[in-house]
């Protein structure tokens, strides 16, 4: 039987407790998404964001050692994207194996989690 209707709900990341308020700034700041309601049922530390239609989850969880997981980000000009990560003192990580053809760049965020940023299509 087929899952009808799937569709991507959320992302959870974590990050160690003494990292949580650099990963809101990350999150918040410097990729730009909007904090959300987070329900009571939910733990107080960490925050919810919007992504698009779906959401990303910060929470805290004690510190784990870097792997190739990852998130990866869409957007539309990877060049400039890869300036602002930059400009905000973010180290951007070798493409250790590159496609041709496709735009992108990795970092991670100061919970050590690993991001990839692609250059696709506009929405709009």
């Amino acid at each position: 039987m087929a899952l009808g209707g799937v569709a991507l709900h959320h992302v959870n990341v974590t990050v160690p407790p003494e990292r949580e308020a650099e990963a809101k700034h990350f999150y918040g700041r410097v990729l730009g998404l909007e904090e959300i309601y987070k329900p009571d049922a939910a733990l107080s530390r960490g925050a919810w964001y919007q992504l698009g239609a779906a959401q990303l989850h910060l929470s805290i969880e004690a510190a784990q050692p870097p792997s190739r997981r990852h998130v990866c980000y869409q957007v539309t000009d990877v060049a400039a994207a890869e300036r602002h990560f930059r400009d905000a003192g973010i180290e951007i990580l070798d493409d250790e194996r590159p496609i041709n053809g496709i735009k992108r760049f990795f970092l991670r965020d100061p919970g050590g989690n690993r991001i990839e940023i692609t250059e696709g299509a506009s929405e709009n």
